[in-house]
């Protein structure tokens, strides 16, 4: 039988050493989701002249997002409600990690103005919505805009004629033929730059178009009869628009809690319908983990995910902000 010497124990005991820290320091290419518990959305509204509930209160989720460590790349199952997902799930088409954090933010800056408008209307007050453009949500790959434009960009004029709405960029596009050089004009943070595209179809027959391959929505300019302001930190993404809706109407004297603490998620738009969004998983975890009565969830796939993973949490999926504000209408007294 033959023996390793110390010094060669002491070699293989730091290389052992060196694999397993490398397995839990350095990052996959996959990335992990993690619950969060859910967060109080009071210390991060001020709405002017408002005042907190007394009772109850509202509570956002959301979910820690992070590269995974090789270790946690090989067994999913070290921490609780975690899921892996390839880069390609989590990153655009064309964008970068850093550019999705960056898109992130300004969705939930964005989710945070309309939050607070559809909150106000709610409340009788008159919000001005304007439009100024076409933000690009999208940006399909292999088509002439992949890797020219990017999600959050905001089309403000084609062929140097302005864009307002979405139906002025269906006019400024259906003067193209396929194969015709098309030139947007984006805003792009401070930016204002000039993409031009040489058109590809789209649909067969009658139906056929011209595209350069982005799915638009409307930009616009929001003004609040009463001012709000909202900091959410680091915190990235949209999914916190309704219970910041709620937060703001609560603090505009509106009894919507009727003493409980609700928890919220869901995107919010500006005519006041509730968009899905993701980790549902996580984020009903951490609902879980803070205790509250009921977490408000959008209807469909997202609702029936929440209730999975429930475990006797009140869940009650909405559609719309009006209907979030009669379902919590609807439950008891609390104190």
């Amino acid at each position: 039988m033959r023996f390793l010497r110390p010094g060669r124990l002491v070699v293989a005991g730091l290389v052992l050493f060196a694999v397993a820290v490398a397995l839990l320091i350095i990052p996959s290419r996959d990335y992990i989701f993690l619950p969060d518990r859910a967060h109080p959305v009071a210390p991060l509204v001020k709405v002017k002249g408002g005042h907190e509930p007394r009772r109850g209160g509202v509570y956002f989720v959301d979910v820690v997002v992070r590269k995974a460590t090789i270790l946690e790349r090989l067994f999913g199952g070290l921490h609780e409600g975690a899921d892996l997902y390839p880069p390609q799930a989590v990153d655009p088409p064309g964008v970068n990690d850093r550019q999705r954090r960056t898109l992130d933010l300004q969705d939930m800056q964005r989710s945070q103005v309309i939050a607070g408008a559809v909150a106000e209307r709610a409340a009788g007050l008159k919000v001005v919505m304007r439009p100024v453009g076409a933000r690009i949500g999208f940006v399909q790959q292999g088509l002439p805009a992949f890797g020219k434009l990017r999600p959050g960009d905001v089309v403000v004029a084609i062929d140097g004629q302005p864009v307002r709405t979405l139906n002025d960029v269906h006019v400024r596009m259906a003067a193209h033929n396929v194969g015709d050089v098309v030139a947007f004009t984006v805003q792009r943070g401070k930016q204002t730059l000039v993409e031009h595209m040489k058109t590809v179809g789209a649909g067969t027959g009658a139906e056929r178009r011209a595209v350069v391959g982005v799915a638009l929505e409307p930009a616009l300019d929001i003004r609040l009869p009463v001012p709000v302001r909202i900091d959410a930190g680091n915190v990235g993404g949209p999914s916190a628009g309704v219970a910041f809706a709620l937060q703001v109407l609560a603090e505009l004297g509106r009894n919507v809690l009727h003493g409980h603490k609700i928890a919220a998620t869901g995107e919010i738009n500006p005519d006041g319908s509730i968009g899905p969004i993701g980790g549902v998983k996580q984020k009903t975890i951490g609902a879980r983990e803070a205790h509250v009565d009921a977490f408000l969830v959008p209807a469909g796939d997202n609702a029936a995910e929440a209730r999975k993973h429930a475990a006797g949490l009140t869940i009650i999926p909405v559609k719309t902000f009006p209907q979030a504000l009669r379902a919590l209408a609807t439950l008891p007294q609390n104190g």
